[in-house]
């Protein structure tokens, strides 16, 4: 039996943890190769896989006319590609491309540093957070995406292919693994998710510290039991539309 870790917002990312040799593949191997725990470990992490392809699959079957309809309003607007392609950190900190609709304008990045440049207050809550309440990158149709969280469906590809889960930490950029500290690794020893305890506990109205913690807490703590619970809460999550942005 996995070892608790208390309560998630006690835990800051700069905080030393023993939990790393404890937890998921790291426990797996100071089992007995036949004990029952090892045994049901394997069994719980093969189901969770098992669910991720039968559930990303059948999502996007249902999804494509949804899916071609985003894909064509995004094209329209600007002639641009649709889907958007970003290097994030996945299961032990490998790189892969995690897909998104495109929400922003071309040059994103340009317009961010002199928006950022021209605005402290922005810079400050940027640094803290890595998100701005009012971005000028977005477009007027990536905020309808982003506030419904339509945005992020094409990762439903992501799951099918292994780099993500249907539950799981955020998937992040590799700058901001300094701010998981000595956390990183307990924390992305499970693949990042679709969804997870960040997104269902507020989101971008949660700090950044509170962020660690919750992706900590849910690797620590993981359980098919656990995600099948999240995956229930992502639904009202989604529709109250609270700390989307």
């Amino acid at each position: 039996m996995l070892r608790p870790v208390g309560t998630p917002t006690s835990i800051t990312p700069s905080s030393p943890h023993h939990m790393v040799e404890t937890i998921n593949e790291a426990l797996v191997k100071t089992l007995p190769t036949a004990s029952p725990a090892r045994i049901g470990l394997r069994l719980g992490w093969t189901t969770k896989r098992g669910l991720d392809t039968a559930v990303a699959l059948t999502a996007l079957c249902l999804l494509l006319p949804l899916l071609l309809l985003i894909a064509v309003l995004i094209w329209a607007s600007d002639g641009r590609a649709p889907i958007f392609r970003h290097v994030r950190l996945g299961r032990h900190g490998r790189p892969f491309g995690c897909l998104k609709f495109r929400s922003m304008v071309p040059d994103a990045d340009v317009i961010l540093a002199g928006y950022l440049a021209a605005h402290p207050q922005a810079r400050v809550e940027w640094e803290a957070t890595h998100k701005l309440t009012r971005d000028p990158r977005v477009t007027t149709l990536g905020q309808v995406l982003r506030k419904t969280s339509l945005d992020e469906l094409p990762q439903l590809w992501n799951v099918l292919r292994g780099e993500m889960s249907l539950v799981g930490p955020r998937p992040i950029v590799q700058g901001e693994v300094a701010r998981y500290g000595t956390a990183f690794a307990a924390c992305f020893s499970v693949p990042p998710g679709l969804t997870g305890l960040w997104q269902v506990s507020g989101r971008s109205d949660t700090t950044y510290a509170e962020r660690v913690a919750l992706d900590l807490d849910y690797a620590s703590r993981w359980s098919l039991r656990r995600d099948l619970a999240i995956m229930l809460r992502t639904v009202p999550a989604v529709l109250r539309q609270r700390g989307s942005r």
